[in-house]
């Protein structure tokens, strides 16, 4: 935390924290201590359990930024900077894709307040774990991309469309998009075919976790008929039902260890 009163200043530090994908027991151990030690807790609404909210001090001051723009999020950082005060800022999955951390540390520069970033449980991988898959098989897949549907946030850069990933045929992984998941398999059915595997998992790690299983030509009435909607990632491609496949190089036999 900031001292502002002794001669030797101590500046105050923005923590942006990855608070995992929603199960609080996924929270990292460097999260939960800088949650412990700031007096001021800034997160993600409905996105962030009350379990790791309990982390916060006695006292701290919460704000939901649910509802609010960048610019009150900003004031809320520098507030905390002109008191001296550390804040943790708690947004869900990890700080690394989709997290918007990097129009918030452009302001923080701007103003010449300190940051960092602690990494968090990304909500692929927590996906990944409900499906218990590996997402990359030897000689079937080694490769993951990492996307999202582009309908209502920002514009999608060219060479990124959701045809031009497909073609790799790697294991696509894709945020944002269940409400479009009918216009998503129809665009990935010409690259991996229509018996390719796919799955939807809702919430994955908290309570009510669903995990929807079937391929690129029924996951869509899946979806639909199970009523998911959003907070879902979707996972496509053959090393979601791989098997029979060759053991990797790196317990084998003839590696040669020293």
């Amino acid at each position: 935390m900031g001292d502002r009163e002794g001669s030797l200043t101590v500046p105050a530090v923005v923590h942006f924290i990855g608070a995992g994908p929603g199960a609080p027991d996924l929270l990292t151990l460097r999260a939960a201590q800088l949650i412990a030690a700031a007096p001021v807790c800034v997160y993600a609404g409905a996105l962030v359990p009350d379990e790791i909210l309990a982390h916060a001090p006695a006292g701290a001051r919460l704000v939901d930024t649910q509802h609010l723009h960048l610019d009150e999020i900003v004031a809320e950082y520098v507030a905390a900077d002109e008191a001296g005060l550390d804040v943790a800022r708690l947004q869900s999955g990890d700080l690394s894709i989709y997290s918007a951390v990097a129009e918030q540390a452009r302001r923080l520069d701007e103003l010449g307040i300190a940051w960092d970033l602690t990494p968090g449980v990304p909500a692929f991988a927590a996906a990944a774990a409900a499906l218990r898959t590996e997402l990359t098989i030897p000689e079937v897949a080694q490769t993951v991309i990492l996307t999202r549907h582009g309908r209502r946030a920002s514009a999608i850069p060219p060479g990124e469309e959701l045809g031009s990933l497909a073609a790799h045929g790697a294991t696509l992984v894709i945020h944002l998009g269940t409400q479009a998941i009918d216009e998503i398999a129809t665009a990935l059915i010409p690259h991996y075919g229509a018996n390719c595997p796919a799955a939807v998992v809702a919430r994955a790690s908290w309570l009510d976790e669903l995990v929807l299983r079937g391929t690129l030509a029924d996951i869509a009435g899946r979806v639909q008929d199970a009523g998911v909607r959003r907070t879902a990632t979707i996972l496509v491609g053959p090393a979601l039902a791989a098997a029979g496949f060759r053991n990797s190089h790196l317990y084998s036999k003839a590696r040669a260890r020293e």
